[in-house]
């Protein structure tokens, strides 16, 4: 759930004003307000960097250096907004939520692969992590900046919860769209479509698969934020981390350690604890905290969930995740998340998934992995990346949808001693 600002490129507007090969028919999206269509020679980040179709502010530090992808892939790109009445998302001096992105590649597979930016970010945000290596696979891209963006999200929507249940929303309504925009280019609807998601991304995977299943063929879910009324939820665990910190990083109280460790983080996992204080923990509790609980005016450490009124429950129950996915699902989280700790977090929700759910379902849990794979740079040598880890569970999830092979059993899978770690993953332990 990466809740950092992220700065636009307005600058990009006249390269998406270059418009597709003239010999090809236009192409529409359904319901959209705005759109743009553009041929290029290449679709991935190789190419869409230097002709200014993405944006690499929306997804810096989400992959480590080194990591592998794709390149070469040239077809169509679709730019656009739904209609919306936040302004949140500037990209291409748009100021514009709702933002969209259709990528169809000349060499289509049949499929189609649809996300959700993770965090607060925008719609480019999955460039490198899903949408670069999607394409090179052979499969169309749909993605959206969820409706509304950045670190005052929560000033959308008219009550508390709006904002968050609008990111729901926004996927099925691109969903919807690109299938219809897939069948246009193509002349037949995607054969499969996979939603993909991590963080918020993550856990708008877990509700369409809960909600709108007859949409999908399946999901990856990486670390998907849990939301449940009762708990756990942000609000259950982010106030104890927040009040035990300072003491334990300001002498290693072993009664704050003991605090923190109760809270949901990892042991082993206390050198990544200075980041996310100085970066992540109070800024998420409050920007959530506003969204479903405005009124509550004292210092975010002192929040107390359980003793909020119950409009502020049924606001969090309006968006919460239940566990009964009817499509094949496969969770991954790392053991070293510390800002949705997997304790608290695809621990909880495999055992829902396994008590209510009604498709196959698989989770790996993956020994030193955090939150972010960008962190990997800076530990090499404590970390693993996650992202090799999804995209070897998505070919799983391909064969498991297309000819009922299974994915490995699920399991904790130990960090790997050697090997090529930035770009391989084995689901075997």
């Amino acid at each position: 759930m990466l809740v950092r600002t992220v700065l636009t490129a307005g600058a990009v507007a006249a390269a998406l004003a270059a418009p597709a090969h003239a010999q090809e028919r236009p192409l529409t999206v359904p319901g959209a307000e705005k759109l743009v269509s553009a041929r290029l020679g290449d679709l991935t980040t190789a190419g869409t960097v230097a002709s200014g179709h993405t944006v690499p502010a929306d997804y810096a530090g989400l992959h480590a250096t080194g990591t592998r992808n794709p390149t070469g892939v040239p077809g169509i790109q679709l730019d656009g907004y739904f209609p919306d009445t936040s302004t949140t998302n500037t990209n291409h001096g748009w100021n514009h939520d709702a933002q969209f992105v259709i990528r169809l590649p000349d060499r289509w597979n049949g499929g189609l692969v649809v996300a959700g930016s993770p965090g607060n970010r925008r719609q480019y945000a999955n460039d490198v992590t899903i949408s670069d290596w999607a394409l090179g696979k052979g499969y169309a891209y749909a993605a959206t900046d969820k409706g509304n963006t950045g670190l005052e999200f929560y000033e959308d929507g008219r009550r508390p919860g709006d904002a968050i249940a609008e990111w729901n929303h926004r996927l099925t309504q691109l969903t919807r769209a690109a299938k219809k925009v897939v069948r246009e280019r193509y002349g037949h609807s995607p054969r499969r479509t996979y939603a993909a998601g991590i963080s918020n991304g993550g856990y708008l995977v877990r509700w369409q698969l809960e909600n709108r299943p007859e949409l999908y063929d399946g999901g990856i879910d990486a670390e998907g934020t849990l939301w449940r009324a009762e708990g756990p939820n942000l609000f259950t665990y982010l106030p104890a981390i927040l009040r035990a910190y300072p003491s334990y990083a300001a002498t290693g109280d072993p009664a704050a350690h003991k605090a923190l460790l109760k809270a949901g983080l990892a042991p082993g996992s206390e050198f990544l604890w200075p980041f996310h204080d100085q970066v992540y923990w109070e800024l998420t509790q409050r920007i959530y905290r506003e969204e479903f609980d405005p009124a509550y005016t004292g210092a975010e450490a002192d929040y107390n969930y359980a003793a909020r009124p119950k409009k502020v429950h049924r606001a969090v129950a309006r968006i919460s995740l239940t566990g009964q996915i009817r499509k094949p699902l496969i969770t991954l989280q790392g053991t070293y998340d510390s800002l949705l700790p997997i304790s608290t977090d695809s621990d909880v929700y495999a055992k829902l998934v396994r008590t209510r759910g009604k498709a196959p379902y698989r989770y790996y849990r993956l020994e030193a992995a955090n939150h972010v794979d960008g962190l990997y740079d800076t530990y090499p040598d404590r970390l693993r990346p996650l992202l090799p880890c999804m995209r070897t569970a998505f070919t799983a999830l391909e064969s498991w949808t297309r000819d009922g092979t299974p994915p490995p059993a699920s399991a904790t899978l130990p960090r790997p001693t050697s090997g090529d770690l930035l770009n391989t993953c084995s689901l075997t332990s």
